[in-house]
């Protein structure tokens, strides 16, 4: 396996400045984020312009990270790609089309995203909106040697407050998605963070959806119980203290959760994983500043290569 991270954390950085650093850090790889150069998204950063990516600019992309000794584990670019303006849609979809063909342009072969939701129609019924952008999406990226992996994060209040912004954040919802696309070069950018609040033990569906775990986020998740027992687990209703005080979870840096990291590793190597492993940095206590989030990354790297450095080439 190799050690990276998504390049969203350092926001508007250059990417030779990301790389320069992860580089002196110690890490393998970045996810590179390939959001639109305008954009409001959160969590989101536009490292590669794919709207107007070229041969020559995927080689000077590829010299670039080889410098620094880097690999590239994934192009990045979440956004629903079933919204319910039509028109955005067609937006989202067009973009993540740019970002596979920046990705088979730069030999890179997975490229992650949301599903989405269609905030008008219940879970079940956007299956079958579903099932036909998908089906073109997915062939797009086969036709050009490219997976396109789901990552199964929730995102719970993204069009409506207290409802999932997606249709694939649990085993239920997965097998349905392999259903309804079962080609082989659609999968997962798989995140046991997002399990973890849900009371779902990740470390079985390793084994479960092995063939289509291509990408691995490394992302900590805490659980307070005490607020668990005060909003349920519906979470979080009334937000009239604001919403920094917020529900019962709270996402954390690899060693600062409730996540079993040596445990998770060995049961991807296991299962036979041996690809990459990128810290996903939404970790409020370590935001605010690039001193700051570094110090993040730093901390995440450290845990996971203390209780799993054998499986990345170094000591731990």
């Amino acid at each position: 396996m190799k050690l990276g991270f998504l390049t969203v954390a350092l926001g508007p950085m250059p990417l030779e400045k990301k790389a320069e650093w992860a580089a002196s850090q110690g890490f393998q790889a970045l996810e590179i984020a390939c959001w639109p150069r305008t954009n409001d998204r959160d969590y989101s950063s536009a490292d590669l312009d794919v709207a107007h990516f070229t041969k020559d600019d995927a080689d000077a992309t590829r010299a670039m990270m080889a410098r620094h000794g880097l690999g590239i584990s994934s192009l990045a670019y979440y956004d629903n790609n079933l919204d319910r303006d039509p028109v955005r849609r067609a937006a989202v979809n067009a973009h993540l089309r740019k970002v596979i063909d920046a990705a088979a342009l730069l030999g890179v072969e997975r490229v992650g995203t949301f599903v989405g939701r269609n905030a008008d129609r219940s879970v079940a019924d956007n299956f079958d909106e579903f099932e036909s952008v998908f089906s073109a999406l997915v062939a797009h990226a086969g036709d050009r040697g490219v997976k396109l992996m789901i990552e199964n994060c929730p995102m719970v209040g993204w069009q409506k407050p207290g409802v999932p912004g997606t249709i694939s954040f649990s085993p239920e919802l997965w097998a349905e998605m392999f259903r309804r696309v079962p080609a082989e070069n659609f999968g997962l950018n798989f995140d046991p963070s997002h399990l973890v609040f849900q009371r779902i033990d990740y470390l079985p569906l390793v084994d479960r959806f092995a063939d289509r775990i291509f990408h691995v986020h490394a992302k900590d998740m805490m659980v307070f119980e005490d607020r668990l027992r005060h909003f349920g687990v519906f979470n979080r209703q009334l937000w009239a203290d604001g919403p920094e005080t917020g529900g019962f979870e709270r996402p954390r840096m690899p060693g600062l959760g409730l996540v079993d990291w040596r445990a998770f590793l060995c049961r991807l190597r296991d299962a036979g994983y041996d690809g990459f492993v990128s810290i996903e940095h939404e970790d409020p206590d370590y935001e605010g500043t690039e001193a700051r989030v570094k110090e993040g990354l730093h901390l995440g790297y450290e845990h996971l290569v203390k209780v799993g450095g054998e499986f990345f080439g170094k000591k731990g």
